[in-house]
Order: structure tokens, then sequence, then C-alpha cells
């Protein structure tokens, strides 16, 4: 059972967080934008983050299997041979067996030496469908892999498995990892329970952008959100490593961008993205009057007015002078008086 007590005590300081950014696509048209979508991929990997391509974000689900492949080849070629990347491996647009065509998919991002992430699709929502099983039948002869779980907010095909499914995928040697995406932080605090009792090397990606500060508990990200802006996560996550304390203002400034964002309708949070990024103007990554893809919701005209003041926020919390006290807090778990370890 999860208490205020019990919750609190999990927080672990000065822990590498493992940052992953699922990159906007942004589109001129019909067509992708590739040339702005490379720089912003370049952006994201220079500030520290490793791209995840062919998510939701990069409208994975809508695009063609020739577009995905493109996506996978120009990433590979931008950033190099050896640079990690996560993709997102799914059947859509690719025929009526599902199943075949993740392993397609599979084979596509194996082939740039990308770590696949089993999206969900229809073939996850199927009535008295075994979700362990499905897995096991797309995973076969793949070494290596990602598992992934979306609020149906986000795609009417997206699923949250209940905890004891959940456990089942801890048995799956190849998932080495999850991304968690309910928007629900008690259900990802009893996963990461789960995981530090039953398989500790096993990786809880956060997909929660309306509660970022999931990483102080355990978790590392897939985030659509830091798409947004990769060096505001990159610091935020360099100063929780260090035990800056200026973590909490970066963070909560972050959230705030989340919290209007990813507002209701959620998936239009991709048109948020291309409009927050175009306020750069093109500069360091930036990108000039960006679209999302012609099938996403789009957000009134005046997004731009109450995303401005958020950047400020960010730019002002990145700034933001050292303190000079020393850092009194201990490497490990921060406990509240009397709670039990």
């Amino acid at each position: 059972m999860n208490t205020i007590t019990s919750i609190v005590g999990r927080i672990v300081t000065r822990r590498k967080i493992h940052g992953i950014t699922a990159v906007l696509l942004p589109f001129r048209g019909n067509e992708p934008d590739w040339a702005q979508w490379e720089g912003h991929l370049l952006r994201c990997v220079r500030a520290g983050l490793d791209p995840a391509i062919n998510m939701d974000t990069g409208f994975g689900p809508q695009l063609t299997p020739a577009q995905r492949r493109e996506a996978l080849a120009r990433a590979r070629k931008s950033i190099g041979p050896n640079a990690p990347m996560v993709a997102g491996a799914l059947p859509s647009n690719d025929g009526d067996d599902a199943l075949a065509a993740y392993r397609r998919s599979l084979r596509d991002i194996m082939d740039v030496g990308a770590t696949p992430i089993v999206f969900q699709s229809p073939l996850f929502a199927a009535p008295g469908v075994d979700i362990p099983a499905l897995y096991r039948a797309i995973l076969e002869g793949v070494p290596r892999a990602l598992g992934f779980e979306l609020s149906p907010v986000f795609a009417p095909f997206g699923r949250i498995y209940d905890l004891q499914t959940w456990e089942r995928l801890l048995d799956i040697p190849q998932l080495v990892g999850a991304k968690h995406s309910s928007l629900d932080r008690l259900q990802e605090l009893d996963r990461l329970e789960l995981i530090a009792r039953r398989r500790p090397d096993f990786r809880m990606y956060t997909g929660n952008d309306l509660a970022i500060d999931l990483v102080m508990y355990g978790s590392d990200y897939l985030l659509g959100l830091s798409t947004f802006h990769p060096e505001a996560f990159a610091l935020r996550d360099l100063w929780w490593l260090t035990g800056d304390a200026r973590f909490f203002a970066l963070n909560d400034a972050l959230q705030a961008l989340g919290m209007v964002a990813f507002r209701d309708p959620v998936p239009a949070y991709k048109h948020s993205a291309a409009v927050f990024l175009s306020l750069r103007g093109g500069a360091d990554g930036g990108m000039v009057d960006a679209q999302p893809h012609p099938a996403c919701p789009r957000r009134p005209a005046w997004e731009a007015e109450i995303l401005k003041p958020i950047a400020t926020l960010i730019e002002a919390a990145m700034r933001a002078p050292a303190d000079s006290r020393p850092d009194d807090s201990c490497d490990g778990r921060i406990l509240l008086s009397g709670a039990a370890s």
C-alpha cells in the first residue's frame, strides 16, 4: 500500500538519470520536414539525451513503413554509427498480419543498431489477449527490447496492464525495461516497487509528462515533453546527479510546461511542441513555423502566447546562480524521520 511516508522513503538522491527524448517530427503539408527534424534530432543528442524516433511524438503510427525506415536511416547517419538510439516497433500501415509487421519493423530497427520499443497497436487491445504471450511472440529472436504501456488518452488502442500482467512481463528476458505512460503516479510507483523486489536490473522509463519528478523515485524517462527543451532536461538531470538544489526550480518550470502542453485533448501536445520549438526561430536546432502531422489535433491560435512566459521561466531557472551553501544531503535514500526503512 502506498502511503506518503513509504513514497517519500523511496527518493534516491544523486542518481544518474537515463534521459530518452521522443523526437518531434515536423511536417510541411503532408510530408515530413526532414531538414528541420534532423536539426532538432542533433540538438537533442548534443544536449545529452538519447533520441527515440518513430514514437507517438514522431508520428510513428501515422507514417508508412517506408517513412519509418527513412527516419531510421536518416537518424543513424545524422548521429553517427555508435550513438544510442531507441525506435518504435509498430505494425501500422503495413498490411493485415500485425505480428509479421511487428517483426519486419523490429528487423528494420535492429539493422541500424537501435533499441526497439514495442509500440502498442490494436493487437494489444483485442479482447482476451494474453499480453506476455504476445510480447514473447513479437520478440522471438530479438535479443533486447523495451516494453510500453500507453494510456488511451494518447491513442485509442492504448492499454495499461494490471499489476499481475505487468509482473509477468518481468519474466521475459529480452525485455530490459519499459515505458509507462498511464499518467498515474501511484501506478508507476507500484511498478517501481515490484522492480526493486523482482528484477532490479529492469529499467522503468516514465512517460508521465504530468509528473516528471518521478525520476526522484527511481524512474528514468522517455518523454514527449523533453523534446520541447532537451537542454533544460539535461541540466535538470545533471543537477539531480550532483545534488544541486536548483533542480527543483527547473523541474517545476518544466512541469508547468507539461501541465499546459499536455492538457486535453492530450494528443495535441505535438502541436504545442511544434509551436514551442518555433519560438526559437530556427536557432540552435529550433524550428521555423513547424507544423505537426495533418491528422494531429490543433491548439488554438493563441498557443504561442501561453507558452512564451513558460519558456522565459525555464530559461531563468537554467540561469539561476548556484547556492554557495554546502550540500549536506547524503547519497542513497532520503527517509522521513521515524519512517520504516
